[in-house]
């Protein structure tokens, strides 16, 4: 593997490389639609007015049933995970016979509480102090496929630059949101590097762009192609960087 004698930019991955994900998207998922169920009955009650008649149990399947649908039929949207949610949640007030108007209205406050769920993260415990660090020397970005509001989430002030990929209508693995960042940071892909966990949506898309590539994967063990190195966790980072930059 060449080293890197003048790396000008990194870019990140967020959802399980800076931070561990597992079981906030189900909270999310279920705390914004219970939320919407409740507060609308409550909405409801207080005008005079029955329930719907859903079930969260029921309803949650037909939520994500409709937005499965909505991803097939309008395939450009297929990563916009806020567009999804926001469509599939007005098709199913209106087809409980709510008005359009405030089927609208709904949708969009449960996306809010999805979103003040959504960022309800906690980074690695090393991670503020290393990308402290890391913005001395390098310019930072993050690119991510997670519909996160990505000035909401805990390092935000870390990043002058944040792609969500799924409103640039092409999710990685497209190259689109990778250019993105590189064009924002004003750096070339030879001259940066992109760290994060998905082989196929991180590692190979930045490796085939010509950016050097930071694997993190504790299990892997297959041979890996040029520009490309697998770490166990983000906070082995550094290593890397001084190994390549001596």
């Amino acid at each position: 593997m060449r080293q890197i004698a003048t790396l000008q930019a990194i870019t990140f991955d967020l959802d399980d490389t800076l931070w561990d994900n597992q079981g906030v998207m189900a909270r999310t998922e279920e705390g914004h639609y219970r939320w919407l169920l409740t507060a609308f009955n409550v909405w409801r009650a207080e005008r005079g007015e029955p329930p719907l008649a859903l079930t969260y149990e029921d309803g949650l399947q037909d939520y994500v049933a409709r937005r499965q649908r909505l991803a097939s039929e309008v395939t450009e949207r297929r990563g916009d995970f806020t567009w999804l949610r926001l469509r599939a949640l007005e098709e199913q007030l209106q087809a409980q016979g709510v008005v359009k108007s405030t089927a609208l209205m709904w949708a969009a406050a449960a996306m809010n509480e999805f979103h003040r769920l959504r960022v309800q993260v906690t980074p690695h415990p090393e991670v503020d102090a290393l990308l402290h660090e890391l913005r001395r020397r390098y310019r930072l970005a993050a690119i991510t496929n997670g519909n996160i509001h990505l000035s909401r989430q805990p390092l935000a002030h870390h990043f002058p630059v944040a792609i969500a990929a799924g409103e640039l209508l092409a999710p990685k693995p497209d190259p689109t949101p990778f250019l993105t960042a590189l064009a924002k940071l004003d750096a070339v892909p030879e001259r940066a590097m992109h760290v994060g966990d998905s082989w196929e949506e991180d590692v190979l898309p930045a490796q085939q762009l010509g950016m050097h590539a930071v694997w993190i994967n504790a299990t892997g063990d297959q041979a890996l192609p040029e520009r490309v190195t697998r770490i166990a966790h983000v906070k082995e980072l550094p290593d890397v960087l001084a190994w390549w930059e001596k």
